[in-house]
């Protein structure tokens, strides 16, 4: 799986590149200060994959100069191709600082030494986000009923297993409710990012695709005319929105200002909170960022424990005592996690 990086200096000219990719570089920028050097090592970001590895650095690379200014150190970015090549980035210690959604956020927290100090927050003021079932509006593959009752017929095209909204609720609150595994049932399978699974059911390559509401709104913008073909045949409950983790060995003055640095990007008023917010905009619709802490991914603990505790529940086991044991160990490893996410120093 290929990964790209890109390195920020603090006090170069790369915000001004940023503007220039906010479409708002003519506008005048407060002047900065004198460059100093740097306090510490790169600090080294990591980037949930929305559509593609090169098109999510792009999207990030104007907050993340600006990020390398307000702490005075350089930015290294790493954009993956896949949620399991960043998992792993972040499991052989490549990564100090990411923008991960609920289920690797809490890996990232609960066995990677890392806090949450920031939650996204999107224009519609919602807490979180849907799932999506998109299929096409043409029959015969367009009715949840159908799906439901012939699975086997129809070619499922989802998120990895690490996606919240691509895998994880989907499975959880209308698959195996309805005794259908994903990984099994289906005629056939395309795993990718969510802007490819909504291609692949557009074009024709797939039936029925996950996907989530701020994806597919990206998406709409971007291929009106595969839209057209589309239609939402089912949505989830709310999922909280993705955050933003941090090292935990760093110091909780640095977190301080990495958190102070988030929370007050596109808040200001005038020409460069005007740019900041082009930058948002371009970042999944953002609004901007809210201070948070580790307590912010009980939602996303929750889930995965009924998940686990649903697959538990309907898989086929040598005898009830093997069950009960598998049942214990998820209910201990649930335990575990809800003691970690009660830490919420800064």
């Amino acid at each position: 799986m290929q990964a790209s990086m890109r390195r920020f200096a603090p006090f170069s000219a790369a915000w001004f590149r940023a503007a220039a990719l906010a479409l708002l570089a003519a506008l005048p920028l407060a002047a900065s200060a004198q460059a100093n050097a740097p306090d510490g090592p790169p600090v080294r970001f990591g980037i949930l994959p929305l559509g593609g590895a090169f098109e999510s650095r792009s999207d990030w690379d104007p907050l993340l100069a600006e990020l390398s200014r307000a702490i005075n150190r350089p930015v290294s970015v790493l954009s993956v191709n896949s949620y399991e090549a960043l998992a792993q980035a972040i499991q052989r210690d490549e990564v100090d600082m990411a923008f991960l959604s609920g289920k690797m956020a809490l890996d990232a927290v609960t066995q990677r030494r890392m806090k949450v100090v920031a939650q996204v927050v999107r224009h519609d003021g919602l807490p979180g986000y849907r799932a999506l079932l998109l299929s096409r509006k043409a029959p015969p593959f367009n009715s949840l009923k159908n799906l439901l009752e012939q699975p086997d017929r129809w070619r499922l095209a989802r998120g990895e297993k690490l996606s919240v909204s691509g895998f994880i609720v989907p499975q959880l609150q209308l698959f195996l409710p309805n005794h259908i595994a994903m990984e099994t049932r289906f005629r056939s399978e395309i795993v990718g990012t969510h802007q490819a699974t909504a291609l692949a059911v557009a074009n024709n390559e797939a039936d029925v695709a996950t996907n989530n509401t701020a994806d597919f709104e990206r998406f709409k913008t971007r291929f009106p005319a595969e839209t057209e073909r589309l239609q939402v045949i089912w949505e989830s409950d709310l999922i909280p929105h993705a955050q933003i983790v941090v090292r935990r060995e760093y110091t909780p003055e640095l977190r301080k200002r990495v958190q102070a640095f988030l929370t007050g990007y596109g808040r200001a008023k005038g020409p460069r909170g005007d740019a900041e917010r082009v930058v948002l905009k371009s970042l999944h619709d953002l609004a901007g960022f809210v201070a948070a802490d580790n307590s912010s991914l009980q939602p996303a603990a929750r889930l995965a424990y009924q998940l686990a505790k649903q697959n538990a529940m309907t898989a086929q086991w040598v005898n009830d005592a093997a069950r009960e044991a598998r049942l214990q160990r998820i209910e201990s490893s649930y335990a575990e996690q809800v003691s970690v996410l009660k830490d919420v120093s800064p």
